[in-house]
C-alpha cells in the first residue's frame, strides 16, 4: 500500500489531472515563466550586440587602435635549418638542396619583374610617408620596390646554389614588421652586423669563435635597411609591401667545425634588445660546413 501511495504521489507531481498541473505548475504559470526567460535572454543578447557594436566602432580596419608592442623588433633568418642550426656537406647535394629550395621560394616574390609590376621606385634614404587626409584614408598605400638583384651575389641569379656548393653560403636576414615604426633618425638607416656569439663551455668559462668566422660580405651595401621602406602601414593598407632584406655571405669561414654566430640590428632609433628575448633586435644561429665524406 505504501509503494502504491508513493507511486501515486510521483504521478500526481508529474501530471495532476485534478488541478491540471504539470510538475507542480499550471499551463499559465509555465507560460509566464517561459515568457520571462525569453524576454530576459533577448535583453541579454541585445546588450551583448550593442556592446560589441559600440566597441567595433572604435576599431580601425587598417591599423590597431591600441598598439602595445616591443620597442625592439625581432629578427629572423632564411634558411633557418633545424633549431637554428645550418649544417651541410659540400660534397653531398642532398644535405644543402633543401636550403636552396627554401631561399628560392622565399625570394621569388622579389623577382625584378614582379616588383616592377606591383611596386614603384622610391627616393632612397628618406621615409616614404603616406599620411591620411583627416578622416579620408589614403588607402591602399603604395610600396617601394625591393628587387632581388639588390642582394647581388646572394640573389641566386648568378649562382643558383647561393654559395652553398662552394662552402661560401648566404644567409638572408629580415626584420619583423611593426606598423608605424621609424627605425632611424637624422637620415641614418639601421644596418646589420654579424659576429661571433659568446657561449658557455664550462662553469665559469665563456668562448667565442671570432677567429673562425672569417670575412663576411653584406648585401645591400653595408647591410642596411633603407629608410624608404618605412613606415609600414599594415597588411590590409599596404597589400603589396615588400619587406627589405639583408644578405650575409661567409667567404672563408672555418670548415668542419661548429661556428656560433649572432647578427644584430644597429640603429640610433631602436633600443637594444632584451636579454630575455633572444630574437629582439638580434638572431643567433649555428653554422657548420663539412667537406669530408
Amino acid at each position: 500500500m505504501a509503494k502504491d501511495a508513493e507511486k501515486s504521489t510521483w504521478k500526481d507531481f508529474i501530471w495532476n489531472s485534478r488541478t491540471r498541473e504539470f510538475c507542480g505548475r499550471t499551463g499559465s504559470s509555465w507560460g509566464l515563466i517561459l515568457l520571462f526567460y525569453l524576454v530576459f535572454y533577448i535583453f541579454l543578447a541585445g546588450m551583448f550586440c550593442l556592446t560589441m557594436y559600440v566597441m567595433l566602432q572604435t576599431l580601425d580596419d587598417y591599423k590597431p587602435t591600441w598598439q602595445d608592442r616591443l620597442g625592439t623588433p625581432g629578427m629572423m633568418i632564411r634558411p633557418r635549418g633545424q633549431a637554428m642550426e645550418i649544417s651541410y656537406n659540400t660534397t653531398n647535394t642532398e644535405t644543402w638542396d633543401m636550403y636552396i629550395k627554401t631561399l628560392d621560394n622565399f625570394l621569388s616574390p622579389y623577382n625584378n619583374s614582379l616588383q616592377a609590376e606591383k611596386n614603384e621606385e622610391c627616393t632612397p634614404d628618406q621615409y616614404f610617408i603616406q599620411a591620411d587626409s583627416g578622416d579620408v584614408k589614403n588607402n591602399p598605400k603604395r610600396s617601394c620596390q625591393f628587387n632581388r638583384t639588390f642582394l647581388e651575389k646572394c640573389s641566386g641569379l648568378d649562382d643558383h646554389t647561393y654559395g652553398y656548393q662552394a662552402g661560401k653560403p648566404c644567409i638572408i636576414i629580415k626584420l619583423n614588421r611593426v606598423i608605424g615604426m621609424l627605425p632611424g633618425k637624422d637620415g641614418q638607416a639601421p644596418f646589420v652586423t654579424c659576429g661571433a656569439k659568446r657561449y658557455k663551455v664550462g662553469k665559469d668559462e665563456w668562448k667565442e669563435d671570432s677567429d673562425k668566422i672569417g670575412e663576411v660580405e653584406y648585401y645591400p651595401e653595408n647591410g642596411t635597411f633603407n629608410l624608404m621602406y618605412y613606415p609600414y602601414y599594415g597588411k590590409k593598407a599596404q597589400v603589396n609591401y615588400s619587406q627589405p632584406l639583408v644578405a650575409i655571405k661567409f667567404l672563408n669561414i672555418t670548415l668542419n667545425e661548429d661556428i656560433n654566430i649572432e647578427c644584430r640590428i644597429i640603429s640610433n632609433n631602436i633600443p637594444p634588445g632584451s636579454v630575455r628575448d633572444k630574437f629582439a633586435g638580434k638572431v643567433s644561429f649555428k653554422l657548420r660546413i663539412n667537406t669530408k665524406g
